[in-house]
């Protein structure tokens, strides 16, 4: 189930309560059961388990008194601690959580209940370590860049494209459900900034535009992705409501991870301030039911609100999991539906006029 050789290790005093727990979980992964809190400390040095399930009352020394000791040894206070118990005391279990256990498993335990418990922490350490091989990422990409910018300025220019191109393998490299989605976008994007330029909608705001600029500062709209866990991004199916509101963060960590590299940067660059807009905004909805922060009409900015046609119709004709890939007409079928609701009736007058481009 679990990429990596998974080790559990299963401390109780009572015989029957290790040999069930070794039959739930023997599916899960290598499972090392020990009979006291004494034997489990002999025994660290050689098995460094993924998952501690600590009984709470033992002789010589209760799980309480060894959990102590676990989280004041640098290498072994990272290993979570799951303790089982047949007390119910409360305060027993405050205090268990308080010197830094995860979950309590009450005994005796139903099997089941004991490997979905396990499987479910397991999961978590998993994501975990993920999002912390993706931020040893972003701190290199962002060291990188720093030392890039250093350079001359003809340099940085001529680099800003390779970067844009590496981010975008990152995002979408991690999602084989939506690949070549940024640069689909980015290709509509363009269509509807040459129809708002012949139709002349909202003049003042474009006045001092860089359509170039823009396009791509496009291609960093979901790098806030980056920050997903694959287990949901490569789900081979409809997301809960759980897991989709994991994927709602990602435009407000788009803008952070855009703003930390604004910081490393020397001089303000234009492309990261509308790249930062794109990130944050093109999940908004005209009529403010859309995410992360529910903005409504004109107090999107004009950027998202283009992405946000874009976007859309991108993941219309495009498959996924849960559907197929909609025709051309049936999507702009549904954008039209949505005019003065999801999208800006201005927007969706240009795009009804340039749709025809987006097949062509």
């Amino acid at each position: 189930m679990f990429a990596d050789p998974v080790k559990i290790m299963v401390v109780d005093d009572a015989v029957t309560n290790l040999r069930c727990a070794k039959e739930a979980l023997k599916n899960v992964g290598d499972v090392f059961t020990v009979p006291s809190a004494r034997r489990m400390f002999e025994l660290l040095p050689q098995v460094r388990p993924s998952l501690i399930l600590l009984d709470i009352n033992m002789p010589e020394m209760s799980g309480l008194e060894a959990i102590k000791i676990l989280k004041n040894v640098t290498d072994l206070t990272h290993i979570p601690v799951i303790f089982l118990t047949s007390n119910t005391d409360l305060g027993t279990e405050l205090e268990g959580l308080n010197l830094g256990a995860v979950d309590y498993i009450t005994k005796p335990f139903d099997p089941a209940l004991l490997k979905k418990r396990v499987e479910v922490h397991l999961t978590m350490l998993v994501q975990k370590k993920t999002l912390e091989e993706q931020s040893q990422r972003l701190k290199d990409f962002n060291e990188n860049l720093q030392r890039l910018v250093q350079e001359e300025t003809r340099r940085v220019s001529a680099l800003q494209g390779a970067v844009l191109d590496t981010v975008v393998d990152m995002v979408e490299g991690r999602d084989d459900l939506t690949g070549g989605h940024i640069n689909r976008t980015m290709r509509w994007l363009g269509i509807l900034l040459e129809g708002v330029e012949k139709a002349g909608v909202y003049p003042e705001t474009r006045r001092d535009w860089d359509d170039h600029l823009i396009l791509n500062s496009s291609r960093l709209h979901d790098v806030g992705k980056i920050s997903v866990s694959d287990t949901i991004l490569q789900k081979p199916g409809k997301l809960s409501e759980a897991e989709f509101n994991v994927i709602k963060t990602h435009p407000l960590v788009g803008a952070k991870i855009i703003d930390k590299i604004s910081l490393s940067l020397p001089n303000d660059y234009l492309f990261l301030t509308h790249a930062r807009i794109l990130a944050m905004t093109h999940h908004e909805k005209w009529d403010g039911t859309g995410y992360p922060h529910g903005l409504s009409g004109v107090g999107i900015p004009l950027q998202g609100r283009l992405m946000a046609i874009s976007d859309v119709y991108d993941a219309l004709v495009s498959p996924r999991p849960y559907k197929d890939a909609y025709s051309h007409e049936k999507a702009v079928e549904i954008i039209l539906a949505d005019r003065g609701r999801h999208f800006d009736p201005d927007l969706v007058d240009v795009f009804e006029k340039v749709c025809h481009l987006f097949v062509e």
